[in-house]
């Protein structure tokens, strides 16, 4: 049920007041985004028409981009249009649909990164029986477990902020609402709401981070007893996925884990996984993958 709120509408301060340094802010970030949904676009694009890449590791890879995709637009068009704004206002539904959505995708490709380190430790761990684990029908089962927890988890988000009633300042200290930002500028003791989004996201992000290592660790335990090729097929596949895994959960951890604060760093590190995870991933996947790559001479120079 959502509390009587005098505030209307959010004001974002955005990552800098300085009038030169927004313009630079617009420039750098709308190059960045431009480039995350081109090379998320060109993944997904690749994996729908390519012959080649119809493995579940594939299938799971291409929800991944998808999700980049809409990640980066729920935060970083109001960023770049900010940036070049006099009145930086966001509307109170529009501050709790972007809140819903960042946590949406941003759960969806949790879960989507866990699907993909399940699905390596089956190749590797599992191989006789992968193709009877990780059929078709399974995986897109997985997906669809993937988008409907993500759905949960965001509801749940909302259900806690629009229980708090917002009084009084309405200057939101970020460039997007998020749940840190909002609880601070709540006019009761949100205390109880803390520990509940701590339970919420905060655990999911640990539970999340810490069976993503040990799943890659009993992964590289197990590549000793493999060929020396195989373990280096394996290990360069394992490396890629390791990277975007601490890349996206360093932040999220540093995030969502702690008592009700804000610090000055928080939109510097917010950056890494709104922004930088969403433009890595195609480039981490596509530069460490021929197979991905050799699917993607093939189709973009028949179609040049």
């Amino acid at each position: 049920m959502m509390m009587n709120n005098s505030v209307t509408e959010f004001i974002l301060a955005g990552l800098t007041q300085d009038s030169g340094k927004q313009k630079a802010v617009f420039g750098v970030f709308l190059i960045l985004y431009l480039v995350t949904l081109l090379g998320n676009f060109l993944i997904v694009v690749t994996i729908k028409t390519s012959r080649t890449l119809g493995s579940p590791m594939y299938l799971f890879l291409f929800y991944l981009s998808f999700a980049d995709a809409c990640f980066s637009t729920t935060t970083a068009p109001r960023l770049i249009m900010d940036a070049l704004s006099q009145k930086k206002t966001i509307s109170f539904k529009e501050c709790m649909t972007q809140v819903f959505a960042i946590h949406f995708f941003g759960c969806t490709e949790v879960f989507v990164l866990i699907l993909m380190a399940f699905d390596r430790y089956v190749a590797i761990c599992k191989p006789l029986r992968y193709t009877t684990i990780m059929s078709r029908q399974i995986c897109v089962v997985l997906v669809i477990l993937a988008w409907v927890g993500a759905c949960i988890h965001s509801s749940a988000q909302i259900f806690l902020i629009l229980r708090l009633p917002f009084c009084g300042p309405n200057v939101i200290d970020h460039y997007f609402c998020d749940l840190q930002p909002l609880l601070k500028l709540a006019c009761m003791d949100t205390y109880v709401i803390n520990v509940l989004v701590v339970s919420n996201s905060g655990a999911l992000c640990m539970m999340s981070f810490v069976i993503l290592l040990m799943s890659y660790a009993v992964i590289l335990y197990s590549l000793r007893n493999h060929s020396a090729e195989g373990r280096q097929k394996a290990l360069s596949t394992c490396t890629s996925h390791f990277i975007v895994v601490v890349i996206f959960f360093g932040p999220c951890v540093f995030i969502y884990t702690r008592p009700p604060t804000t610090f000055s760093i928080d939109k510097m590190v917010a950056l890494f996984y709104t922004i930088g995870t969403p433009l890595l991933n195609p480039l981490i996947y596509t530069l460490r993958n021929a197979e991905v790559k050799n699917a993607m001479k093939k189709l973009w120079c028949s179609k040049v």
